[in-house]
């Protein structure tokens, strides 16, 4: 279920409030007691809340993070089930590079909790939190087999395919990827290439669409694409499902709206057997 579908920054309010305003968020619920989510933003905070409201006993659940840009793990203090005694949260992501040198995932989730911004240091939350950090790689969670890659976004940021061993689809996540030429990313020359074998045959792709046609020019290297990029990635790597993602704060519903429209009307020219959606908090895909 999509509980943040925002990027950079929260935008409550009426005329957010058909797409949502809460950053990101996407959990993938394997059964009552254990989860997967996919990023932290403010989205996380009522999925926290959902959860105690129906947890029993002990809760388990694991985080991958995008990258640590504010908006993908702004919501991790407010993330009631941390504060629980009998949970265990395992949270994975990557560390980051700094002028002064490697910055480790944990020192950076504690930098947002210092007591100078926050008034309770991540560690002295109940939960059991394990934290580790993983790059370009294959890994096992709970139930899933989990791929993760580089994208093109300032810092470094990572894509995941999940696959889950039921035998039930498979999603990828690849928020904050920038497809056009903009921007100086330490990726090899061969990265549409590259990120298109790592999509290849996904069920349903859910992609970074955040800017207009009318903004992407002004913006090369910020890290993010256009819906119609994002059909073409879609179209490429043969996904029967593309859900836009990582909504521009400017953008109300009514351009979402218009921009849902002209991604389905560019999915007809490109890629007719293409299902394309937008995101929208409380929104459920089934796998």
């Amino acid at each position: 279920m999509f509980w943040g579908t925002r990027g950079s920054i929260p935008t409550p309010g009426a005329d957010t409030a058909r797409y949502g305003g809460n950053t990101p968020c996407v959990a993938v619920t394997r059964r009552p007691d254990r989860l997967l989510i996919l990023d932290a933003g403010s989205g996380i905070r009522p999925l926290g809340h959902a959860l105690m409201q129906h947890q029993n006993g002990g809760l388990h659940a694991d985080i991958l993070l995008s990258h640590t840009h504010w908006d993908h793990i702004q919501g991790l203090p407010f993330f009631k089930p941390l504060a629980r005694r009998a949970n265990s949260i395992a949270i994975y992501g990557a560390p980051q590079e700094s002028p002064q040198g490697r910055v480790a995932l944990e020192e950076i989730l504690d930098r947002q909790m210092d007591p100078m911004v926050f008034p309770v240091p991540l560690r002295s939350l109940g939960a059991s939190i394990h934290i580790t950090e993983i790059g370009e790689q294959e890994l096992e969670v709970d139930g899933f087999h989990v791929r993760s890659f580089r994208l093109r976004h300032p810092g470094v940021t990572l894509g995941y395919r999940l696959t889950p061993r039921s035998g039930a689809r498979e999603v990828a996540y690849t928020t904050d990827n920038e497809l056009g030429p903009g921007g100086a990313y330490p990726l090899p020359a061969d990265w549409r290439a590259r990120l298109a074998e790592a999509l290849a045959g996904v069920d349903t792709l859910i992609h970074d669409a955040m800017y207009s046609d009318a903004m992407i020019d002004a913006r090369g290297g910020w890290g993010h694409s256009t819906p119609r990029q994002a059909v073409e990635l879609a179209a490429e790597c043969g996904a029967r499902r593309l859900v836009l993602f990582h909504h521009e704060p400017e953008h109300d519903d009514a351009m979402m709206d218009a921009l849902l429209a002209d991604a389905r009307a560019h999915a007809r020219a490109v890629c007719p057997a293409l299902t394309v959606d937008a995101a929208v908090e409380g929104m459920t895909i089934e796998l």
